[in-house]
């Protein structure tokens, strides 16, 4: 469905503070996550008259600009999915519309989270951080995720599996100090 510009603008600039926490996450510096940001609506107010607004919303589509974006910048080989990738997919279950968790992370504030889940989370490479963002806190499914950052499916499985199991390893003290059995 054609929006007008006026209903584009209410629906893009809705969705800023998603789309610059994933910038800010992607990036780890407020300075450049402002210009990913800046760049992101820049694009994306060039592209409105072309944009069409379907059941998912305008959220994916921002953040598939500004996936491109922040990409382009670092180069393409960065994303390229790896024989790894390919091979630890079949290991990982086939979950293929599985909804992200229940809980609404998406006004996290990342002042109140432990460090060490933090900085478990800021060491994960950026291919798995920006999926594991886009899961658990953006709330996107499997799909959703590899139409935004233009890879395969099994490749957001794999890479995901191994962001949670990296994490699950890195925080396996802080579980247990929090009464978690893994």
């Amino acid at each position: 469905m054609a929006v007008d510009p006026q209903q584009f603008r209410q629906l893009a600039l809705a969705e800023l503070d998603a789309v610059h926490r994933l910038a800010v996450h992607l990036c780890r510096d407020a300075d450049a996550a402002g210009d990913l940001v800046q760049e992101t609506f820049a694009r994306a107010f060039a592209a409105a008259p072309t944009f069409r607004l379907g059941e998912r919303g305008i959220r994916p589509w921002l953040f598939k600009i500004l996936h491109n974006v922040f990409y382009n910048s670092l180069g393409r080989q960065q994303r390229e999915p790896t024989l790894l990738d390919d091979l630890q997919s079949e290991a990982v279950a086939h979950e293929l519309d599985a909804e992200p968790p229940a809980w609404d992370l998406s006004s996290l504030d990342w002042e109140y989270v432990d460090d060490r889940l933090k900085r478990a989370v800021d060491e994960l490479p950026t291919t798995y951080r920006a999926i594991l963002l886009l899961w658990a806190v953006e709330g996107l499914k499997y799909r959703e995720i590899a139409d935004v950052i233009d890879i395969p499916l099994g490749t957001v499985m794999s890479r995901l599996y191994r962001a949670r199991m990296t994490l699950s390893a890195a925080l396996a003290d802080l579980a247990k100090e929090k009464g978690i059995e893994l």
